[in-house]
């Protein structure tokens, strides 16, 4: 039986880049022979507007990789993460694959599985909270997709840099998930298994809520090499990826 993976927090920059021939790879020779990719956020490092893909050749190679990927009967999912909110209609229907929202709750190998990018769950973090309502907002993304293609890049360059900067100030506490509001999405989705990415801390964590044993799997951030998450048959693996 093929598998289905789970990958996030690539941060793609640049075509050339180690992180970029890592991913071409991964499309080519692992997720080729899958029967699904989900994509759970921050695959880009940033994403201005689906016009990136006229501006940007990683942008146009990742959505042509992605297409070829499709055309190969791989379903492929994205889910929007902290850097890459702003992708829309044109690179989903160029790249092949469906937006999901975030949450998602889907059904494999007859077990319930809650998607999510992660965010949400770092509640503690109320700066970043308000942020984060503020730009999903309809009229914050229309005005913001007005502008010119040059004056959204300097802004996700501008946001880029605060966001470092304000990560040098605040405590690995709040920058990681708020354990209440982790048991509360297990609550309301009726105790899954749950896979999400942002925090950049890969791990397995497994608890009790409510007196039903939970499973977590946080997916790992790119660096010197790749990771995605495997499911086949109902058990999960990880994979490193590399050159």
């Amino acid at each position: 039986m093929r598998p289905t993976l789970f990958i996030s927090d690539l941060h793609l920059t640049d075509i050339d880049g180690h992180l970029s021939k890592i991913f071409f790879r991964f499309i080519r020779e692992t997720a080729n022979h899958a029967q699904a990719l989900y994509i759970l956020g921050d695959l880009f490092e940033y994403w201005v507007g689906d016009d990136q893909l006229d501006h940007d050749p990683l942008a146009r190679a990742v959505a042509d990789a992605l297409h070829e990927l499709a055309q190969q009967d791989v379903k492929v999912f994205f889910m929007h993460g902290n850097r890459d909110f702003l992708i829309g209609d044109r690179f989903a229907r160029e790249a092949g694959l469906s937006i999901l929202p975030d949450p998602v709750l889907i059904e494999l190998y007859d077990q319930k599985i809650l998607l999510m990018h992660g965010d949400t769950l770092c509640t503690d973090d109320v700066d970043y909270q308000q942020f984060r309502a503020q730009t999903r907002t309809t009229e914050w993304k229309n005005a913001t997709l007005a502008k010119p293609y040059e004056a959204r890049q300097q802004l996700a360059r501008s946001i880029r840099a605060q966001s470092d900067s304000e990560k040098n100030q605040k405590s690995e506490e709040i920058m990681d998930v708020t354990e209440a509001t982790v048991d509360e999405a297990f609550r309301q989705h009726h105790y899954p298994i749950m896979i999400h990415g942002h925090t950049h801390r890969p791990a397995t964590h497994r608890t009790l809520v409510d007196g039903h044993a939970c499973e977590r799997r946080v997916l790992a951030d790119w660096r010197e090499w790749g990771e995605c998450l495997a499911m086949s048959s109902g058990d999960l693996h990880r994979i490193e990826l590399t050159i």
